[in-house]
């Protein structure tokens, strides 16, 4: 008899084109060939409703996230208080499966009577409060800035109300070690991320340019991307292409600086393929140490040399060996001067290829589906 499962996504999985949508489409992928039915329930916001899930799902629902003033609580962190749907908490009634949701986003039914008797797992994507507090710092915006406050301050509250859980499946290890510290009862894992990578496609050779890709209107991806183009790229001879959603104003005038750095915006998927397979090196910083960068793992299993400073391979899995590391801005340009003349190897994608072992979506999905028999 198969199993059954409940999941609860933050958003319409569909495309998969940024960090949260791609662990979770290549989740529901990865359970279906596992044998599991799926029920998926998407909330949906500025993203349709998506046909293409129907093929590993044994129904797929949407409902509207309460946006604005409405979505709004005073004792609720808006990302939870937004995802409210009582149709949603009908189905989980009417179909006596087990409950995946997907970050704390989906948890408003959580603690809800009705429930009281199921199985009910939380995937953890990120230690919220850490992350919102991070991001009210690099914020420029006032208004942002205060939402990002007010919404840290109540996930740290909310974060401390979730013993209903009977289980905990962390994306990264330090999300790991922090839940079970605050829920030592309960039962933990981690489980990485799943992904496009059925194995590594990286090429040998070389390539003759240098690559960050991410949403560019990010704080997080803004502060990494002008740390390139005001810090590192002035003072190297290579080519470096930023690729990516929506790029912030100054991170155009800074690129409009260098004559040796493209911007591409709004790359489709075929093109940003296209860039990950034959850049030379990626080039990736982050001052941001939350959560797995789904972009490390889009670079080591696609493309050639990574570089990244400590902060990306935090909670990973991960190790020095596994990237070139460098964590100051004389660092990256002494690193690239370096990697931009060594051909990219055999024995590296084979080195690669053992590294990366830990995520291999089927055999974590049956992982995952152990915790749910």
């Amino acid at each position: 008899m198969s199993q059954s499962i409940h999941l609860i996504s933050f958003d319409i999985p569909y495309p998969a084109d940024y960090g949260g949508a791609i662990d979770v489409y290549y989740k529901v992928r990865a359970l279906k060939n596992a044998g599991c039915k799926v029920y998926l329930h998407c909330y949906a916001y500025g993203r349709k409703e998506a046909p293409e899930l129907e093929q590993y799902c044994e129904q797929v629902w949407y409902y509207p996230r309460i946006t604005g003033a409405k979505g709004f609580s005073l004792s609720l962190p808006y990302i939870v208080s937004s995802r409210k749907s009582e149709l949603l908490l009908q189905r989980l009634k009417e179909t006596d499966a087990h409950i995946l949701m997907e970050g704390m986003h989906t948890s408003y039914f959580l603690s809800h009577a009705a429930l009281a008797g199921r199985f009910k797992a939380l995937r953890i994507h990120n230690i919220e409060y850490d992350y919102y507090k991070l991001m009210s710092h690099k914020e420029p915006s006032i208004f942002k800035k205060t939402y990002f406050k007010t919404e840290a301050r109540l996930l740290r509250k909310y974060e401390h109300k979730l013993e209903p859980a009977q289980a905990f499946f962390a994306l990264s290890q330090e999300d790991y070690n922090y839940f079970k510290v605050l829920y030592p009862h309960a039962t933990h894992a981690f489980i990485p991320p799943f992904h496009q990578y059925d194995s590594v496609s990286s090429l040998e050779g070389s390539g003759d340019y240098c690559l960050y890709h991410g949403n560019l209107s990010h704080p997080e991806n803004r502060e990494a991307a002008l740390f390139l183009l005001k810090k590192v790229f002035p003072f190297v001879k290579a080519r470096l292409i930023l690729a990516g959603k929506n790029p912030t104003k100054d991170i155009v005038a800074a690129c409009k600086k260098l004559d040796n750095c493209e911007l591409i915006t709004n790359p489709d998927s075929s093109k940003m393929d296209d860039l990950v397979t034959h850049a030379h090196i990626h080039v990736l910083p982050t001052f941001q140490q939350s959560g797995m960068k789904l972009k490390l793992l889009t670079s080591l299993f696609g493309g050639r040399h990574v570089l990244v400073n400590t902060p990306m391979l935090h909670g990973t899995g991960l190790h020095a060996e596994n990237c070139n590391i460098a964590n100051s801005d004389a660092d990256f340009i002494k690193a690239i001067n370096v990697l931009m003349a060594q051909p990219f190897t055999s024995e590296a994608i084979e080195q690669r290829r053992n590294a990366l072992m830990i995520y291999d979506n089927n055999v974590n999905a049956r992982k995952l589906l152990e915790y749910f028999k």
